[in-house]
């Protein structure tokens, strides 16, 4: 049932593109609706369906209807590739909602880039990614900020010295964030006593666990997607490592602690929001999603619908919809009340604003602190 829902996600709207409505607002999505990171697209795409379905249903965008075409890039950078060149060359699209994961989406912008076609990623957090060009934005803070945010609880809050770093060697996002917590958290007088990798796929890390419980740290950086992370937790318990691991936002899936069990527990991650928030918008959000879902929204449901509303609130105040119109309004996009933050989109085109830490507490996502730029 469950892959005849997601092959339902990915036809039906692109039946609805096909008709080319003068009445419709074609707009393109790619995530990865299946694959080993599924939970980061399904969730996303949630989050912009919901956002698009509260704007048809109160009669749409000057008289039109949204039109949501979204494809499948089965975690692959090829195919994310592939469906943005599908999206508008087929397609015929005015704008498109990358997919999470960065290194996707340094695959497919350039595509969205070289044919002017405004590009908004909800979770790329690589800095790269908007430098490809002035038609890419993103809603989400960039990894700097996020190895910053846990360099900084580590040393502050949680009063550590010495980190291990565990990478995945062959991820820019992973990459990404363990350089600049190796950086950061040397900034703070703490010590990298081993910084070691795997890449995305392995299931035994067995041999570097070993060498970092080795060396006596005092926690762990892992800033990997779930699907190693839970793993690597359970094999660090089985060596008899009682340091915690922390992360970044590629742990936040519904997954980690099916994946990771007891042994992910008391761990902490840098995430984009708390569904704990006593904001208005968040919680008006969070019983929407609920309603609508039958699930409690994700850090990437989130996501999906600000950058949703973003592009929505561009594309409202453009004057022609067309794509250099949408770009411009989206380039002036200040102090948007989003679900994730108050976001504005600097010169860059990256989006300035705070990033919270979670603790894992079995299938609970418990609420640390929030650490602004």
């Amino acid at each position: 049932m469950k892959r005849l829902l997601v092959s339902l996600l990915v036809v039906l709207p692109l039946l609805s593109g096909c008709t080319k409505k003068t009445n419709e607002i074609l707009i393109g999505e790619y995530d990865s609706l299946t694959g080993s990171d599924a939970t980061f697209g399904l969730s996303t795409n949630k989050g912009v369906r919901m956002a698009f379905d509260e704007v048809n249903d109160a009669g749409g965008i000057k008289g039109k209807k949204l039109s949501l075409i979204t494809l499948d890039d089965q975690g692959k950078n090829e195919e994310a590739a592939a469906a943005v060149t599908r999206l508008i060359t087929q397609n015929n699209v005015v704008a498109i909602i990358g997919g999470v994961a960065s290194g996707r989406s340094k695959a497919a912008a350039p595509i969205a880039q070289s044919h002017k076609i405004p590009f908004v990623s909800p979770a790329s957090t690589n800095p790269d990614v908007t430098k490809i060009g002035d038609h890419v934005f993103r809603v989400c803070f960039i990894d700097p900020f996020q190895g910053f945010v846990m360099a900084k609880f580590a040393t502050e809050n949680l009063k550590i010295k010495k980190v291990a770093i565990l990478r995945d060697v062959k991820n820019d996002y992973s990459v990404g964030l363990a350089d600049v917590f190796n950086t950061e958290f040397k900034k703070s007088g703490g010590e990298i006593v081993a910084d070691l990798s795997y890449q995305a796929g392995d299931i035994d890390f067995k041999a570097q666990l070993t060498q970092i419980r080795s060396k006596n740290p005092e926690a762990i950086y892992v800033p990997g997607y779930y699907t190693e992370v839970g793993l690597i937790a359970q094999q660090a318990r089985q060596l008899g490592i009682k340091a915690p691991l922390m992360g970044g936002d590629g742990w936040d899936s519904e997954k980690l602690f099916e994946i990771g069990k007891q042994a992910i527990n008391g761990s902490y991650y840098s995430n984009h929001y708390t569904t704990e928030s006593t904001d208005p918008a968040v919680t008006e959000f969070v019983k929407k999603f609920k309603a609508k879902y039958n699930e409690t929204p994700d850090a990437l449901a989130a996501l999906g619908y600000d950058a949703a509303k973003i592009l929505i609130a561009a594309l409202e105040r453009s004057a022609d919809l067309s794509s250099k119109s949408i770009r411009d309004e989206l380039a002036k996009t200040k102090d948007f009340g989003g679900v994730t933050g108050k976001i504005t989109l600097n010169e860059n085109r990256d989006a300035t604003k705070s990033a919270v830490v979670i603790q894992v507490d079995g299938n609970a996502r418990k609420y640390m602190t929030t650490i602004t730029p």
